[in-house]
């Protein structure tokens, strides 16, 4: 999209991008995660099992998985998409346990991963 400077124009686009947001939430389903050190480490931690059973990502059937930040900032992605950049994470063995207690098994997501 080129440059314009005038307010009428980016105000008319900023309102196209909020009927686009919210048509394509509308009756989706949305899993929402708040991780509160993700901003400082770069990384999310996405669980896939928790005290010996699948669980998270791997039993999930939203449309979209949320991750709030520092809970100012959020970050929306398909589940398909997360499930195919936890898959990388998984072969490239960044597992780790987490939760609470650390009772879950989980992968660690870069934020940046999922901006691309």
């Amino acid at each position: 999209m080129k440059f314009n400077s005038d307010f009428a124009f980016d105000l008319k686009v900023g309102q196209d991008e909020e009927i686009w947001l919210a048509d394509l939430l509308r009756g989706q389903t949305v899993e929402v995660k708040r991780d509160y050190i993700a901003s400082r480490t770069g990384n999310l931690f996405v669980e896939f099992s928790s005290r010996g059973k699948a669980s998270g990502l791997a039993t999930t059937r939203a449309n979209f998985w949320a991750f709030i930040l520092d809970g100012e900032r959020v970050v929306i992605v398909p589940t398909k998409y997360l499930q195919q950049v936890a898959r990388q994470a998984y072969s490239e063995g960044r597992t780790v346990r987490g939760g609470d207690n650390n009772t879950s098994e989980g992968v660690l997501v870069k934020i940046e991963e999922l901006v691309r």
